[in-house]
Protein backbone atom coordinates (compact mmCIF):
# COMPACT_ATOMS: atom_id res chain seq x y z
CA UNK A 1 0.00 0.00 0.00
CA UNK A 2 2.39 2.56 -0.68
CA UNK A 3 0.70 4.76 -3.21
CA UNK A 4 -1.43 5.44 -0.52
CA UNK A 5 1.19 7.89 1.12
CA UNK A 6 3.15 8.63 -2.36
CA UNK A 7 3.77 12.38 -2.61
CA UNK A 8 2.37 13.37 0.86
CA UNK A 9 4.39 16.12 1.41
CA UNK A 10 2.73 17.57 -2.22
CA UNK A 11 -0.75 16.83 -1.00
CA UNK A 12 0.41 18.60 2.31
CA UNK A 13 1.84 21.56 0.06
CA UNK A 14 -1.39 21.97 -1.79
CA UNK A 15 -3.24 22.21 1.16
CA UNK A 16 -1.04 24.50 2.48
CA UNK A 17 -0.86 27.35 -0.28
CA UNK A 18 -4.65 26.73 -0.44
CA UNK A 19 -5.30 27.92 2.89
CA UNK A 20 -2.65 30.47 2.84
CA UNK A 21 -4.50 31.95 -0.01
CA UNK A 22 -7.67 33.02 2.15
CA UNK A 23 -5.73 35.97 4.29
CA UNK A 24 -3.72 37.02 1.67
CA UNK A 25 -7.01 37.52 -0.76
CA UNK A 26 -8.84 38.57 2.17
CA UNK A 27 -6.04 41.42 2.45
CA UNK A 28 -5.89 42.25 -0.69
CA UNK A 29 -9.98 42.74 -1.26
CA UNK A 30 -10.13 45.28 1.79
CA UNK A 31 -6.63 47.46 0.19
CA UNK A 32 -8.43 47.38 -3.31
CA UNK A 33 -12.21 48.14 -1.43
CA UNK A 34 -10.84 51.02 0.30
CA UNK A 35 -8.54 52.62 -2.43
CA UNK A 36 -11.05 52.49 -4.83
CA UNK A 37 -13.66 54.22 -2.35
CA UNK A 38 -11.28 56.82 -1.80
CA UNK A 39 -10.31 57.03 -5.53
CA UNK A 40 -13.75 57.10 -6.38
CA UNK A 41 -14.68 59.54 -3.63
CA UNK A 42 -11.86 62.18 -4.97
CA UNK A 43 -12.83 61.59 -8.56
CA UNK A 44 -16.48 62.96 -7.59
CA UNK A 45 -14.97 65.65 -5.53
CA UNK A 46 -12.71 66.77 -8.97
CA UNK A 47 -15.77 66.42 -11.15
CA UNK A 48 -17.95 68.64 -9.05
CA UNK A 49 -15.49 71.28 -8.34
CA UNK A 50 -16.34 74.06 -11.05
CA UNK A 51 -13.95 76.90 -11.74
CA UNK A 52 -15.64 80.09 -12.38
CA UNK A 53 -14.59 83.95 -12.67
CA UNK A 54 -16.38 86.61 -10.92
CA UNK A 55 -18.64 87.46 -13.79
CA UNK A 56 -19.50 84.15 -14.14
CA UNK A 57 -20.27 83.90 -11.05
CA UNK A 58 -22.64 87.28 -11.17
CA UNK A 59 -24.23 85.81 -13.73
CA UNK A 60 -25.79 83.10 -12.04
CA UNK A 61 -23.60 80.47 -13.30
CA UNK A 62 -22.76 78.58 -9.53
CA UNK A 63 -26.56 77.54 -9.54
CA UNK A 64 -26.55 76.44 -13.00
CA UNK A 65 -23.06 74.27 -12.87
CA UNK A 66 -22.81 71.97 -10.13
CA UNK A 67 -22.25 68.25 -9.89
CA UNK A 68 -20.48 66.06 -12.51
CA UNK A 69 -20.31 67.98 -16.49
CA UNK A 70 -23.38 65.73 -17.39
CA UNK A 71 -25.79 66.95 -14.56
CA UNK A 72 -24.46 70.27 -15.03
CA UNK A 73 -24.98 70.27 -18.87
CA UNK A 74 -29.00 69.36 -17.81
CA UNK A 75 -29.07 71.50 -15.50
CA UNK A 76 -28.26 74.73 -18.31
CA UNK A 77 -24.67 75.57 -17.15
CA UNK A 78 -23.19 77.27 -20.39
CA UNK A 79 -20.89 75.58 -22.75
CA UNK A 80 -18.01 77.78 -22.42
CA UNK A 81 -17.96 76.79 -19.01
CA UNK A 82 -18.21 73.46 -19.70
CA UNK A 83 -15.22 73.89 -22.35
CA UNK A 84 -12.62 75.54 -19.90
CA UNK A 85 -13.35 73.14 -16.94
CA UNK A 86 -13.26 70.33 -19.63
CA UNK A 87 -9.41 69.67 -19.50
CA UNK A 88 -9.55 69.86 -15.98
CA UNK A 89 -12.12 67.17 -15.55
CA UNK A 90 -10.35 64.97 -17.89
CA UNK A 91 -7.13 65.21 -15.86
CA UNK A 92 -9.41 64.11 -12.75
CA UNK A 93 -10.27 61.12 -15.13
CA UNK A 94 -6.92 60.30 -16.19
CA UNK A 95 -5.90 60.48 -12.81
CA UNK A 96 -8.79 57.76 -11.50
CA UNK A 97 -7.42 55.34 -14.85
CA UNK A 98 -3.98 55.44 -13.25
CA UNK A 99 -4.63 55.09 -9.94
CA UNK A 100 -6.78 52.14 -10.78
CA UNK A 101 -3.60 51.02 -13.13
CA UNK A 102 -1.27 51.22 -9.98
CA UNK A 103 -3.65 49.64 -7.23
CA UNK A 104 -3.50 46.43 -10.06
CA UNK A 105 -0.01 46.85 -10.14
CA UNK A 106 0.44 46.84 -6.63
CA UNK A 107 -1.89 43.88 -5.74
CA UNK A 108 -0.48 41.72 -8.38
CA UNK A 109 3.07 42.69 -6.76
CA UNK A 110 1.34 41.82 -3.58
CA UNK A 111 -0.30 38.12 -5.17
CA UNK A 112 3.43 37.34 -5.85
CA UNK A 113 5.78 38.38 -3.24
CA UNK A 114 2.77 37.30 -0.14
CA UNK A 115 1.46 34.23 -2.13
CA UNK A 116 3.35 32.74 -5.06
CA UNK A 117 6.57 33.53 -3.37
CA UNK A 118 6.27 32.02 -0.52
CA UNK A 119 4.29 29.00 -2.16
CA UNK A 120 7.13 28.13 -4.56
CA UNK A 121 9.74 28.73 -1.67
CA UNK A 122 8.19 26.03 0.01
CA UNK A 123 7.53 23.58 -3.02
CA UNK A 124 11.22 23.14 -3.52
CA UNK A 125 12.08 23.15 0.44
CA UNK A 126 9.53 19.88 0.33
CA UNK A 127 11.29 18.56 -2.81
CA UNK A 128 14.79 19.16 -1.40
CA UNK A 129 13.52 17.43 1.48
CA UNK A 130 10.94 14.68 -0.31
CA UNK A 131 14.62 13.82 -2.48
CA UNK A 132 17.03 13.82 0.85
CA UNK A 133 14.95 11.62 2.03
CA UNK A 134 14.01 9.55 -0.45
CA UNK A 135 17.71 8.78 -1.11
CA UNK A 136 18.44 8.24 2.76
CA UNK A 137 15.02 5.16 2.06
CA UNK A 138 16.78 3.29 -0.50
CA UNK A 139 19.91 1.51 0.60
CA UNK A 140 23.04 1.01 -2.01
CA UNK A 141 22.55 -1.48 -4.46
CA UNK A 142 24.69 -4.83 -3.53
CA UNK A 143 27.42 -5.62 -6.00
CA UNK A 144 27.09 -9.21 -7.18
CA UNK A 145 29.13 -12.01 -6.18
CA UNK A 146 30.79 -12.32 -9.81
CA UNK A 147 32.04 -8.75 -9.03
CA UNK A 148 33.69 -9.65 -5.38
CA UNK A 149 36.11 -12.47 -7.22
CA UNK A 150 38.76 -11.72 -8.12
CA UNK A 151 39.82 -11.43 -12.14
CA UNK A 152 42.53 -14.08 -12.23
CA UNK A 153 40.23 -17.02 -10.27
CA UNK A 154 39.59 -19.53 -12.13
CA UNK A 155 36.00 -20.98 -11.42
CA UNK A 156 35.78 -24.80 -11.29
CA UNK A 157 32.62 -26.83 -12.11
CA UNK A 158 32.27 -30.57 -10.05
CA UNK A 159 31.59 -32.43 -12.98
CA UNK A 160 31.82 -36.70 -13.35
Amino acid sequence: MAWRHKNRWFRRWLVTITFWAVPVMIVAVNEAREEMAYNTVDLQKSLSTWELTDAQRAGGAAERCHGVPDEARAAGCPTEILLANAAKHQEALDEYAHRKATLADYLWHAFVGYWIAPAAFLLVVGMTIGGIRRALRRPQPAAHKSERTHPTEVKTTSHP
